[in-house]
């Protein structure tokens, strides 16, 4: 008899009836048959990857570091707007991060979630961060530790979020609904309307990636890559020594990052690892597109795709009362990460953290990233497979 899932109810056997079309997630070892399938499947992978028409728009100094606004064109859409911080009156070279803004279910806005600019926060980020970052921005922090961070906001968030003119009337009516049985009192109205009108907005998207041949995953990776790239092209970074890191979403793009950039050093996940086995029936709908790039469980895990270029350092932390996934899942994630590494022959080269808590990452989970990059950046030249 098939398993019962209470989110697919009278359809509960087409899971097995799947399994018996095809296999699902199987092995899939690191390396660059592993890598090349994909950036295939990702999409969006096949063309050059630098930013057009660079400019600094703002510079600054506060809080021990020097700050600059920037923007950028990937090529299609509005301009990306960056902001990237380094230790003030360093002259010399320094490893970089690229730090990941996360989902959220907050598409307003994107790097701001992480990152202060010249000015104090709004209010609204300020609970945000007290919610999932201990209360700081995270990525100033790290630029402290002796780094060049960048912070963009990627496609859909933020400076690249689709108006709400451009989605279809149906969006917002629903978006609309839903705010009435389920408000939002803490966010500005405004504000909310976006970002539950972009919660729906977000299917769309995803079947538009499908008719061009890509998925939300490849063009969030595709600009990822190119602010990366901007990244190691800078004078004061040393480009072999370039990692990023991100919770959630962000530890989405970082997982992405990390398989598709050969020129990523070292990489951490946080709070987005799990088997896709053990999403089924408990997590499927509370995740982005981004988890689920289309065809991929036909070659392989998600662990597959954030292992496939091991043995190039990997952090990943789990939050064990994170209510995105279940702890069997995080736990066999843990374990085939440490197999894939143990395979190339470094399984020193993958840790995996597991901290008490929902979902977050948190002042303890920070210093221990920080302290991990600085191990893979600063103080030991970083490994990278070609």
């Amino acid at each position: 008899m098939s398993e019962e899932y209470q989110h697919l109810g009278i359809y509960s056997d087409w899971v097995a009836e799947a399994q018996r079309q095809h296999v699902l997630w199987p092995p899939a070892l690191p390396g660059p048959a592993t890598q090349a399938r994909v950036r295939e499947v990702l999409g969006f992978s096949s063309g050059p990857e630098t930013p057009h028409d660079v400019r600094v728009k703002a510079r600054w100094e506060r809080g021990g570091l020097s700050g600059e606004e920037l923007s950028w064109s990937v090529g299609y859409g509005p301009r990306t707007r960056a902001w990237l911080y380094k230790p003030a009156n360093v002259r010399e070279p320094l490893p970089a991060i690229v730090a990941l803004h996360d989902h959220g279910g907050f598409k307003y806005y994107g790097k701001a979630k992480i990152a202060d600019g010249a000015v104090d926060p709004s209010p609204l980020m300020v609970r945000y961060r007290e919610a999932y970052y201990g209360g700081r921005a995270w990525a100033n922090a790290l630029a402290r530790e002796g780094y060049v961070v960048l912070v963009h906001d990627t496609f859909l968030w933020g400076s690249r979020r689709f108006p709400l003119e451009d989605m279809p009337p149906w969006v917002l009516e629903a978006a609309d609904a839903t705010l009435a049985v389920r408000p939002d009192p803490d966010t500005p109205p405004g504000i909310a309307r976006y970002n539950r009108a972009a919660g729906f907005h977000e299917h769309l998207i995803e079947k538009y990636c499908n008719l061009l041949g890509t998925t939300m995953a490849g063009v969030v990776a595709h600009e990822d890559r190119i602010a990366a790239n901007y990244l190691r092209s800078r004078a004061d970074v040393i480009g072999d020594r370039v990692g990023c890191a991100g919770l959630s979403g962000g530890g989405n793009r970082a997982a992405l990052l990390q398989a598709t950039d050969d020129g990523i050093s070292a990489a951490v996940i946080v709070g987005l690892m799990s088997t896709y086995e053990a999403l089924l029936d408990h997590n499927v709908s509370t995740h982005t597109w981004m988890f689920f790039p289309s065809g991929w469980s036909r070659y392989g895990d998600w662990t597959d795709l954030a292992a496939c270029r091991a043995p190039s350092p990997l952090l990943v932390q789990y939050d064990l009362q994170d209510d995105l996934f279940t702890e069997r899942g995080m736990r066999e994630a843990d374990r085939k990460l440490s197999v894939a590494y143990a395979e190339a022959a470094r399984p020193e080269a993958y840790t995996g953290q597991f901290y008490p808590g929902p979902h977050k990452f948190d002042l303890e989970m920070q210093h221990a990233a920080f302290a991990w990059l600085g191990e893979q950046l600063v103080r030991r030249a970083p490994s990278t497979p070609t």
